[in-house]
């Protein structure tokens, strides 16, 4: 009999791995997710195929006995706690996955045969090109923001950061990497890219509760929002500690050149390059008369300010 590591099952994780640029956590259990209660009560954690946390994302794959009677697999003869045959209680617990997992905030997506390049049986061919193109389309978001969203997750994965539950409910996507911190708001396609793009920038500004150093914001947008979001000058969103990153039309990542002058005393974490010419980002004015500028004027100035 063929083992898990070579089923059609962990082919389709693995070909969504490579996808979603995560490893899955397989036959992953939430104490959530439960079984029937048995004679004593007692109740087992029902396991999802695969799930990516970084992604809040659950895969199961349901072969052929998922959606119709197999007796091999239903044995009909035989009750299971729940009171029914195999095959019901499978049945049942699909339901309840289908149920709990996204009442649970997570996104859940069910891959069949199919869907994939499968023989009659529902056997697998196992047409990688195929099957890898297949899985692009249905693990793809409807709207344009959760494809940035999801783009940019796979990018912070491969960065080195860890996607965590948002402090604020409301923030699109949170991050953390060793002690820094990345707080982001995400748009998608839209025909007010300039209103959304101020909309945006208000929503980081109601993130930025806090004094710590280590915690930047970050805009994410696709590549028709970038010249709105542009209009913001790169020094003002230095010393907020907002970075800027542009999600292509094929779903690449590429940081905005951030602003590196005088006065700002800042690494460029975004990942972006200093600009190489002084007219193609904003100068901070250096010369100025102390008696002449406000606190929060020399604060910008001097690259002392707290966002």
């Amino acid at each position: 009999m063929a083992s898990r590591d070579d089923s059609d099952e962990a082919y389709v994780v693995g070909l969504c791995n490579q996808v979603l640029g995560e490893q899955a956590l397989t036959q992953h259990k939430f104490d959530w997710l439960l079984g029937d209660p048995g004679s004593g009560g007692r109740q087992v954690r029902l396991p999802v195929d695969a799930y990516w946390p970084g992604h809040q994302l659950v895969v199961e794959y349901r072969e052929l006995q998922h959606d119709q009677p197999m007796p091999h697999f239903d044995k009909p003869d035989r009750l299971t706690v729940s009171g029914v045959h195999r095959g019901e209680q499978r049945a049942l617990y699909d339901a309840r996955r289908d149920t709990e997992i996204p009442a649970h905030g997570l996104r859940l997506i069910v891959v069949r045969p199919a869907d994939l390049d499968a023989d009659g049986r529902g056997r697998l061919r196992r047409s990688q090109e195929a099957d890898l193109a297949a899985l692009r389309t249905i693990l793809a978001r409807d709207s344009d923001e959760d494809r940035v969203t999801d783009a940019f997750r796979t990018w912070l994965l491969a960065e080195g950061w860890t996607p965590v539950e948002p402090t604020d409910r409301w923030t699109d996507v949170e991050a953390v990497r060793g002690d820094e911190r990345l707080i982001c708001e995400a748009k998608g396609r839209t025909s007010e890219k300039g209103i959304d793009a101020d909309i945006a920038y208000g929503q980081l500004l109601r993130r930025m509760t806090g004094q710590d150093a280590r915690t930047r914001y970050a805009l994410v947008v696709p590549s028709s929002s970038v010249k709105a979001v542009e209009r913001v000058p790169a020094h003002v969103r230095t010393l907020l500690r907002i970075d800027v990153y542009e999600v292509t039309d094929g779903s690449g990542v590429r940081p905005l050149p951030a602003w590196t002058g005088p006065g700002t005393g800042r690494m460029n974490t975004g990942g972006g390059q200093p600009p190489t010419s002084p007219t193609s980002s904003p100068t901070v004015p250096t010369e100025r008369r102390r008696g002449d500028a406000g606190p929060g004027e020399r604060a910008a100035v001097t690259g002392s300010s707290e966002a």
